[in-house]
């Protein structure tokens, strides 16, 4: 465990190579319920260059109406599939807070796709950490302080490493910069897998 600011936890290495796969499954069973759809910027309707999907009671989406938790997939109308119990396990073990999340973000990256430097601010409950982890190709992860113009620092992900962001690091914005070629013999396609637990709420 390294921390990398007070409350952003690095965890590299948390899962095996095995738990890693079996997570991945998970993912994928995932997926055959609620498929990855392309979100979109508010306004603009600019695409997004990853693709998302979500588990869990919510799910957050990005349409030219804003970004929201809703508890339905934005093209099926179906309710979002359970979050899987061994990213339950991975929240009860490292998030410091008494309860689940609620909301479990999916993002495929392809190797060309970057997430800019952004805030998961849209939830209410912010004493809830921010869980995140990484699968298949190995990524540039950037972060910095509370202001966008404040100075950032980069380290690599790798499959199986685990992010938390907590504490005084909640509101830290963060992003992706970049996936490194012929890292990824986990995901096709030299692609990653990112993903996000949150906590939306701080009642029922």
């Amino acid at each position: 465990m390294i921390a990398l600011a007070p409350g952003l936890i690095w965890r590299p290495a948390y899962f095996s190579r095995e738990e890693q796969q079996a997570l991945l499954d998970d993912i994928r069973a995932v997926l055959r319920t609620a498929p990855l759809f392309t979100p979109a910027m508010p306004r603009t309707g600019k695409p997004f260059s990853v693709r998302m999907s979500n588990c869990g009671p919510l799910g957050w989406v990005s349409d030219r109406d804003g970004y929201r938790y809703q508890s339905r997939h934005p093209q099926t109308g179906a309710p979002w599939p359970a979050i899987p119990q061994r990213l339950l396990d991975l929240w009860a073990a490292v998030a410091g807070y008494e309860r689940p999340p609620q909301a479990c973000l999916v993002n495929y990256y392809h190797p060309a796709a970057r997430m800019g430097l952004h805030v998961d601010g849209d939830e209410q409950e912010l004493r809830a950490p921010v869980v995140s982890v990484s699968l298949g190709a190995t990524c540039l992860f950037r972060y910095g302080g509370a202001r966008r113009a404040d100075p950032t620092r980069s380290l690599k992900l790798q499959s199986g490493d685990v992010i938390v962001i907590g504490g005084a690091s909640r509101l830290v914005y963060h992003g992706v910069d970049r996936l490194y070629p012929a890292t990824s013999t986990l995901v096709a396609g030299d692609g990653r897998v990112n993903l996000t637990l949150r906590r939306i709420s701080s009642g029922d």
